[in-house]
């Protein structure tokens, strides 16, 4: 007995039972491989349905840290200042060669685990990975103490003497697929205390080197062991916005409500008002009319960060996303240039940008990313109850028609001066 191919040509029975037989086994031999995703992946590949919106904020200019981009060889010219870095770091120590070999047996003792840390397959062998943590994790350490000067800068080191370099740097350390986990950094850490004298912890240098990354407002004061738990850089970034108001935004909640832009808010009467004493910028308030904001500064790298984040949150098991739900926010409170402009003069935004390139930027920000529940929910469901209530409106509109300009404040003061002496002439006349 034969069956019949596509071509009409007869197939004996005995050649589909072997091709049955191996693809099978081959479906046997995939289902027997773990198909969960590893519960410490924190390192993932943007998902293109994110990145698609803009490729470039989620690419390194010029320095590729871990192994996801470690290949492209447009990130290689900045290799030698990543040996050099390793090199001064070693040099400092007693024995040099004695502390390399002993860095490379402390990372290989926790190899597996920092592959475990990343989404997909890594295509390094063990050596090649070693290699790669070793060098991109000294580098790392090294740059944080050379910008908070614990360690003295060459006068030719190009991170520090060429801006260029500074802010590609400053760029690319912030991106998802650009990480090292966190552990291989304290691990490396704990090895060089000694070397500096110096006893600052990396989360603390980590902060500092970022410090200006949200806010031109001074840092805000932070709990070192919340951050402590962190995965990776970009992951002590998040952590450095939610640890000091999760979980207060929290709402359980799957509840959507729009919030008004910047125009209409001001239009009810409702007074915008920066929030000095913020823990975070994610901090946002509203109290008897007043909505307080946390000074924001938009800049080059400000769109890079948010969308990595909002991508990491999108990624992440168990991670509510609580900088998507701030940037569909930053979405509705700003559609246009006159929002940006209520905003900037109230100090709530500090725009480096041009007024049309940050509106648009709000308005892209957060396309295709889900949000089952939104964290601002009460605060928007505060302030349309507030924008019901007719005499805000109507102060608002009074103040607005009346006291607009300065020709217009003044007749209305000539116009006040002349009813109280009509007024008073009136009173004279019946005494």
């Amino acid at each position: 007995m034969a069956l019949n191919g596509r071509d009409g040509a007869a197939i004996p029975v005995e050649e589909v039972a072997i091709e049955i037989e191996e693809l099978a086994t081959s479906l046997e031999r995939i289902m027997s491989d773990d198909l969960y995703m590893s519960p410490k992946c924190c390192i993932f590949k943007t998902p293109k349905i994110l990145s698609r919106h803009n490729e470039k904020a989620y690419i390194p200019n010029a320095f590729s840290i871990g192994p996801l981009h470690h290949s492209n060889q447009n990130l290689k010219r900045t290799e030698k200042i990543k040996y050099k870095y390793l090199r001064g770091l070693i040099n400092r120590s007693e024995n040099p060669k004695k502390k390399l070999r002993e860095f490379i047996e402390a990372i290989q003792r926790i190899e597996s685990e920092a592959r475990e840390c990343y989404a997909g397959l890594v295509k390094y062998n063990p050596d090649e990975f070693v290699k790669m943590l070793v060098v991109d994790g000294c580098f790392l350490i090294e740059l944080f103490r050379k910008d908070s000067k614990l360690v003295p800068r060459d006068e030719d080191d190009p991170v520090f003497t060429m801006s260029c370099i500074f802010q590609f740097l400053y760029h690319d350390l912030i991106l998802l697929e650009n990480q090292i986990p966190w552990l291989v950094l304290d691990c490396l850490f704990e090895m060089t205390k000694e070397d500096n004298g110096k006893s600052e912890p990396l989360v603390q240098l980590a902060i500092e080197f970022f410090a200006n990354m949200f806010s031109s407002a001074p840092s805000p004061v932070y709990d070192p062991n919340l951050l402590a738990k962190s995965k990776h850089i970009l992951d002590l970034l998040r952590n450095w916005l939610i640890a000091p108001i999760y979980p207060t935004q929290s709402n359980e909640v799957s509840e959507w409500q729009p919030f008004p832009s910047a125009t209409e808010i001001k239009e009810s009467g409702i007074l915008f008002k920066k929030h000095e004493d913020a823990k975070s910028i994610l901090d946002i308030r509203f109290d008897k009319g007043i909505l307080e904001i946390p000074n924001l500064l938009i800049q080059e790298t400000t769109e890079t960060i948010f969308r990595n984040l909002i991508s990491f949150e999108q990624c992440s098991r168990e991670y509510p996303p609580i900088v998507t739900c701030y940037a569909i926010l930053l979405d509705n409170l700003i559609n246009t240039v006159k929002d940006v402009n209520i905003l900037c003069s109230s100090d709530i935004i500090d725009n480096w940008l041009n007024p049309e390139d940050a509106t648009q930027f709000f308005n892209k920000l957060y396309l295709d990313a889900y949000v089952k529940i939104f964290y601002y929910l009460n605060l928007c469901k505060e302030v349309n109850a507030y924008r019901k209530r007719r005499w805000p409106r109507w102060r608002a509109a009074y103040m607005h028609n009346y006291f607009g300009t300065p020709w217009v404040i003044a007749s209305q003061i000539v116009a006040a001066i002349v009813l109280i002496l009509t007024f008073l002439q009136t009173l004279f006349s019946i005494i």
